[in-house]
């Protein structure tokens, strides 16, 4: 009898799978902690020299196939230390003994390549997403990092709902380029630009004194939702970040969002609830109606005009008391109450070849002045796939929607502001609406600025997609070599609409530009492109080398349109429907691109060397053809694993030294000269404009060397990090003054080097730890010094607004953070002399957290930031005393029969307005307890908990917050308005006051 064909052929796959089924082993096992025996879930199993693993269960089980040929497994868990076994049976229990000091975190030394901490040459921090929002959320992405990263300078700029912080790295990067790091989300490169809204049409702010834009708008990396992020690394300096080349002078900002693990699908839910107020408030000044007819003019002023005024003012306060209508205006415009509502939902899990993490957040948070607040909501899709036990592939996909009405605050010349409307109206003034919903004239400003804040509409909207695709092929592979190809791509795409519209029935509208309407789109799109071999060769188990090549490619494309239409039309707001329109267009686009190489050699697990360069060229440079080289090395050496290390008690001593360049490109636009828009007689035409390019301009170069010790102890219980640093900055990237034959009025060069050094200290230690009682504390502690150390150019002011209020002063020989201003000459009173008041550079910052857990269900966490030092140029009590308004005018503090608003106001030194800025804040505080759920399939954990965001502040600063910034921080330059800088932080002119919140929170895990 024969066999069809057919039936042979199955019967030969059926053999062929009974086969391949035999060379395959299905192990299975349990994961605990070594100390108490509890199950670990979430552990990482995985084959070794493969793709193949699995994830434990709630209860610490995993199962999984093994391959025929292998016998190795790998036990990995964050906060474990990594354990390898080998399979003898069909069963492998396995106990996981806790790593203190994280000696056996990965942290990424490459673009592709990454390395134990242990073994780690660079100083390297990093933040879990507990770290990161597990205590009290912030508002946003960037708040978050306040007080947490060892070398930085985190502030905020305003307190207007949508944030806009500052982030300096290790001390001033640049004076006009680049000063904010780069961030990378998952591989892709994420947009962090300010796009101003066109304000200062109305507010003037820019027209005298400081011509950068102040309408300090949010910074894009905002838009990011905490929730989704799994862990940060911040790669300080030129050595740790060299190979991410022109864009790394800042520092790198390497973000991780969480991902899928194979195994039953979970779902959480968590929900916070809350409310925002103010932080503080000034006061205001308690009236008398002798002192309210002083607003006037003094008593034995003859003038019949001013004794006219100082009646009526009197009669005014008289007729506001007796009628009980003393009012606290401040109170009612920053004294809200809002409602904080933030609703998380994530789905994770998958098979062993493909795994999925989802999650949708929406996130609703009122201002604390009527009419503001923030909104953000996201989508988050992160799939990873393995095909083969040799290629792997994964995608990242979020959707951001975020809308920001942030008022109208800062600095103006037009009196327009809530602010500065309200430092010259004292509270007998009335400003309330009247039945028919009138709003009386304010007679002590331009605008009444309850009328304007009912009114006016600032707001920004943001539809942002960012998704990116990363490769991973395993091309050769032997006992003791892996050759590895590693692509990944992303694109960044925001479109950004912003809405200033000012009705024509305001107060400052009137007898002005009749309404205005300002709305501007911007479109901006960023794509990143790389491709790495990677080749890991173990010839022994006491050496390893990693060798990695690849080529990357970053583009950009920004657009930005702002109309400015007045003289509105009745009530309209269609830019259409104005008597005039201004319309403005700013573009900008660049290419980048760059190669690199890098060696990494581990020998006996203790010494590691690395070198490395990167060769980079951008389309923004004077030569955009040419590459500008960036080399990088690192050696670290843990004596503890040597042989002739005896000392038990101290489990890791490392010395370590780093040395790295890295770049910061040319300014777009810097290297030509612009021909602005002309019309004569109804004639267009073009027009040079009046800064001249510069075709030879070249990037920064930054140079740095960092050392250190890591020194662990008592099993990790006792852990020490010091690093010292010495970063210089090379052809700083400046605006001279051309010669006036040129007839050009500023122009772009490389004028200048500047000098930062530093220390940074970290001390974790965990004190008590038992199976009841856990307590955990870190303790960070950092300062640095900057010095320009040349400058071929003159001295020069910037960042402020002049030199009688203080001002920034770019000075050879002295730090690039002072403050230098006029005060009266000490030996001729009619003189004034120009002379160092200040610095804002802090002289030193720390940060206290503190974890302690109950029965390991109850915990309570607190994080303390102290800045000690760091001076800010405060003009928002300039304008109060101007307006004779300041809480404190009639007091007489000095005993000498003038009062002290009086004296501060006729005083003529810039002194008394660079004021300490120290504080000593609770940044986070939080309690929280998880519900214990036994055998129940379906209801994995309940959690519940309280937390308060920046609640406590104690400092001597006399205005609203010690943090804030008139300029923003990363604010773009455009054709019409010059950008930030990094230097002027700490520009106080009546801000939007700093919040603080209280929330909520419950969780499920199911």
């Amino acid at each position: 009898m024969f066999l069809s064909k057919s039936a042979l052929m199955v019967l030969l796959c059926l053999c062929t799978i009974s086969t391949l089924f035999a060379q395959q082993t299905t192990i299975t096992g349990r994961v605990t902690d070594a100390a108490f025996g509890k199950p670990i879930p979430g552990v990482t199993v995985r084959v070794a020299n493969t793709n193949r693993g699995a994830i434990t269960d709630v209860d610490g089980h995993y199962s999984l196939m093994l391959p025929a040929g292998s016998n190795q497994l790998t036990f990995s868990f964050t906060g474990y230390k990594t354990q390898k076994a080998t399979v003898t049976g069909n069963t492998l229990n396995m106990t996981l003994q806790e790593d203190f000091a994280r000696l056996d975190e990965v942290v990424v030394t490459g673009l592709a390549t990454s390395v134990k901490r242990s073994n780690l040459a660079n100083a390297v921090a990093t933040l879990s997403a507990k770290d990161l929002s597990g205590t009290a959320p912030a508002q946003t992405f960037d708040a978050a990092l306040s007080g947490k990263i060892p070398g930085a300078l985190i502030s905020a700029n305003s307190g207007a709902p949508g944030g806009g912080i500052s982030v300096k790295v290790r001390g001033i990067t640049s004076v006009f380029g680049n000063a904010q790091p780069l961030y990378v989300v998952d591989g892709i490169f994420m947009n962090n630009a300010s796009v101003p809204a066109g304000l200062n049409d109305v507010t003037g702010a820019a027209t005298a004194g400081n011509p950068n834009n102040q309408d300090n708008p949010s910074s894009r990396i905002a838009d990011l939702n905490p929730a989704d992020i799994e862990n940060i690394e911040i790669l300080k300096g030129a050595s740790a970040a060299a190979l991410y080349g022109s864009k790394a002078a800042a520092g790198v900002i390497l973000i991780t969002t969480k991902r899928g693990k194979s195994g039953r699908t979970n779902i959480s839910i968590n929900q916070e609830t809350g409310f925002v107020k103010v932080r503080h408030l000034l006061g205001q000044r308690q009236f008398t109606a002798e002192t309210a007819a002083d607003l006037a003019g003094a008593a034995d002023n003859p003038d019949p005009d001013v004794q006219a005024a100082r009646n009526t003012n009197r009669q005014r306060f008289l007729d506001a008391q007796s009628a009980g209508k003393i009012y606290d205006y401040e109170k009612e415009l920053f004294g809200h109450t809002g409602l904080l509502l933030n609703t998380n939902l994530s789905l994770s899990g998958g098979s062993e070849r493909t795994t999925f993490y989802f999650a949708a957040n929406r996130r609703s948070e009122d201002g604390i002045v009527k009419g503001t607040g923030y909104l953000n909501s996201s989508l988050r899709l992160n799939v990873d796939h393995r095909i083969s036990d040799r290629i792997s592939v994964g995608f990242t996909t979020n959707y951001i929607n975020s809308s920001a009405d942030r008022g109208l605050t800062n600095n103006d010349n037009n009196g327009v502001s809530y602010g500065v409307a309200l430092s010259t109206t004292p509270g007998f003034a009335e400003l309330h609406k009247d039945d028919l919903g009138n709003y009386p004239r304010n007679p002590y400003a331009a605008s009444n600025p309850l009328e304007t804040r009912d009114k006016m509409i600032n707001n920004e909207t943001t539809n942002r997609f960012v998704t990116g695709v990363k490769l991973d092929a395993r091309l050769l592979q032997s006992d003791k070599s892996t050759t590895r190809f590693v692509a990944n791509g992303g694109v960044d795409y925001y479109n950004l609409k912003t809405t200033a519209v000012f009705p024509r029935s305001l107060q400052f509208m009137e007898n002005t530009l009749g309404g205005a309407s300002i709305q501007g789109n911007t479109n901006n799109i960023n794509t990143n492109l790389a491709g790495y071999l990677v080749n890991n060769f173990t010839p022994s188990s006491k050496a390893s080398f990693t060798t990695t090549v690849g080529a990357t490619l970053e583009t950009g494309n920004f657009d930005n349109i702002l109309i400015s239409a007045t003289q509105l039309i009745g009530t309209q707001t269609n830019v259409d429907q104005a008597g005039a329109a201004n319309p403005r267009q700013f573009r900008q686009k660049y290419r980048d691109n760059g190669i690199f190489a890098q060696e990494e050699i581990t020998l006996l697990d203790a010494v590691t060397a690395t070198a490395g360069v990167r060769f980079d060229r951008s389309t923004n440079n004077g030569d955009f053809k040419k590459y500008y080289v960036y080399p990088k090395g690192s050696l670290s050496w843990n004596l503890a694993k040597m042989d002739f290390w005896k000392v038990k008690t101290i489990n890791s001593f490392k010395l370590r030294a780093a040395y790295g360049q890295s770049g910061n490109v040319s300014p777009y636009g810097s290297k030509f000269t612009a021909l602005v828009i002309s019309n004569t007689g109804g004639l267009p035409g073009s027009l040079v404009d009046n800064q001249l390019g510069n075709t030879s301009i070249k990037p920064e170069k930054q140079t740095e060397l960092e050392a250190g010790v890591d020194i662990s102890i008592l099993d990790g219980r006792v852990n020490l990090e010091a690093t010292y640093y010495n970063k210089k900055i090379f052809d700083l990237l400046l605006r001279r003054l051309p010669p006036g034959s040129t007839g050009f009025v500023a122009e772009w060069v490389n004028a200048g080097d500047l000098r930062n050094r530093g220390i940074e200290l970290g001390l974790s230690l965990l004190p008590i730890n038992t199976k009841n009682v856990r307590w955990t504390s870190n303790i960070n502690w950092w300062r640095n010094r900057s010095q320009v150390t040349r400058l071929s150019i003159p001295a020069f002011a910037l960042g402020a607004f002049g030199n009688s209020l203080g001002t920034f002063y770019i000075e050879q020989g002295q730090p690039a953070t002072q403050i230098k201003g006029t005060i009266p000459d000490p030996q001729d009173d009619t003189k004034n002399v120009f002379v160092t008041l200040g610095n804002s550079e802090p002289d030193f910052q720390m940060s206290f957290f503190n974890e302690v857990q109950l029965f390991t269900n109850l915990s309570m966490r607190v994080l303390v930031h102290w800045k000690k030092g760091g001076d800010n140029i405060n003009l928002t009590r300039l304008l109060t005393d101007g307006g004779g308004t300041s809480p404190d005018w009639d007091a007489d503090a000095n005993g000498d029969g003038v009062k002290d608003g009086a004296e501060r106001a006729a005083a003529g030194s810039a002194a008394l307005f660079v004021q300490d800025a120290s504080y000593v804040r609770i940044r986070e505080i939080g309690l929280y307890y998880n519900f214990p759920i036994k055998n129940n399939p379906f209801l994995r954990n309940v959690r519940v908990g309280v937390s308060a965001n920046n609640w406590f502040t104690w400092t001597h600063y006399v205005s609203y917050d010690p943090e804030v910034s008139n300029f923003g921080s990363n604010t773009i330059n455009t054709s019409i308005s010059r950008g930030s800088n990094g230097v002027s932080s700490g520009v106080d002119v009546m801000p939007f006051p700093a919040s603080k919140r209280m929330s909520f929170h419950v969780g499920i895990d199911f």
